[in-house]
């Protein structure tokens, strides 16, 4: 090669890497915490505890002051990647905020409905606003009793009244427990043998709901539901996918419910070939949900940034049709609710804050006609994939029925 072209190439070279660099300067990617920073921190505001396969294998952090929520895990020990979104902020300042205590975590308990006649979270005569929305204490702000713990798994419980909008009084004990997954009961679970090149954790919790009150449970009074929500990091490439049961709308209704915030743009909520796509980039608040006849037992989300593929899973009685309502309204069909939902998080007015920002997959119980001392369970299970990016897009195709 002639010095010349020696020279041409070098300056040629050092420019491509000035562009490359600033390619990669300019491009926000995400802050990751690993498991062990996010423990670290939690532990000094509060206990932890947590589940362990053992060193370099996966974990899961809960916290029994947050009502035994699932705060994080991981899917390679504590030096790995934390999945979980936490509110450092709030946990930080050591007091309680009002209407809400938004302390993150992947797996936390909730009872519904949360708006109409039949809410939990609005006094009787309160306009569905949110100067007058507040989180019960009982799913707040209240610590759950911790009754058994093993490496595996931990069992909470706990007792209260509520009283609902229709004043409507509930008598309910709580059981909670949270349980690690070993790697081949998380392969029958997903039906398929997980490539080794994959890392995974998976955990569920069983959730149980009983009436120790003297009255039975009825639609006239109102009824409860459970309702499990994991909050999870956002990023500008994080994708939900919810597969949903095709047909028509004369006989199935409506896909999806997208008009709890108000319209979803058409390029955050796509519908197409059986799978709901809803961006998940923590930039505008909305949120969507799917009924007992169009939603399917798995949901999940894909974020390209960090290659992890996150499914839930969840109980779906069969033949069940009564869901609550928690559309902010006195509503004309309390039991006509959703059985799946997923929030982007956002401002919730130009300028204002965001709660986190951060993105959900939740899941419901139907609604619970319980006599005295009867109980429902309902099961909510997290599953974290994180490998190459062709096999992760293969398995989201597989579970979910698309990535892209």
């Amino acid at each position: 090669m002639k010095k010349d072209s020696v020279i041409l190439f070098v300056i040629a070279f050092i420019l491509f890497c000035q562009t490359a660099c600033s390619r990669i300067a300019t491009t926000k990617l995400p802050k990751e915490m690993t498991f062990e920073q996010d423990v670290t921190f939690l532990e000094k505001h509060v206990d932890v505890i947590t589940l362990d396969q053992g060193p370099g294998k996966p974990k899961v952090a809960i916290v029994p002051a947050y009502q035994g929520r699932v705060m994080t895990s991981t899917v390679g020990g504590s030096k790995s990647p934390s999945h979980g979104w936490i509110n450092r902020e709030l946990i930080e300042a050591g007091r309680n905020n009002p209407h809400i205590n938004a302390y993150g975590g992947e797996d936390r308990f909730w009872l519904g409905p949360e708006g109409g006649q039949f809410s939990i979270f609005f006094k009787k005569g309160d306009p569905f606003d949110l100067e007058h929305w507040q989180t019960p204490v009982l799913i707040d702000t209240q610590p759950y009793e911790v009754i058994t713990k093993t490496e595996r798994e931990v069992t909470f419980r706990h007792e209260a009244k509520i009283k609902n909008y229709s004043d409507t009084d509930f008598f309910i004990r709580i059981d909670r427990t949270v349980r690690l997954l070993d790697r081949s009961r998380i392969d029958n679970l997903l039906g398929l043998k997980l490539s080794p090149t994959i890392d995974v954790v998976g955990y569920e919790s069983e959730n149980i709901l009983t009436n120790i009150g003297d009255a039975a449970w009825t639609k006239h009074g109102g009824l409860l539901s459970i309702w499990i929500l994991g909050m999870y990091k956002h990023s500008a490439d994080t994708t939900v996918l919810v597969p949903y049961v095709e047909g028509e709308e004369s006989e199935l209704g409506p896909i999806v419910n997208a008009d709890y915030f108000g319209e979803v743009p058409s390029d955050r909520l796509k519908v197409k070939n059986g799978v709901i796509r809803f961006s998940a980039d923590g930039k505008y608040r909305s949120k969507i949900g799917l009924s007992p006849k169009r939603a399917k037992s798995i949901l999940g989300s894909y974020d390209a940034t960090r290659q992890l593929l996150t499914i839930v899973q969840y109980n779906k009685p069969q033949g069940a049709t009564n869901y609550v309502n928690s559309m902010w309204e006195l509503q004309d069909e309390p039991f006509n609710g959703d059985v799946v939902n997923s929030y982007n998080d956002g401002p919730p007015s130009p300028g204002a804050k965001p709660l986190g920002p951060f993105y959900e997959l939740e899941s419901s119980s139907p609604a619970l006609e319980l006599k005295p001392d009867e109980s429902f369970t309902h099961i909510h299970r997290t599953i974290h994939l994180q490998g190459d990016k062709e096999v992760i897009q293969g398995l989201g195709k597989d579970l979910l029925g698309a990535i892209e």
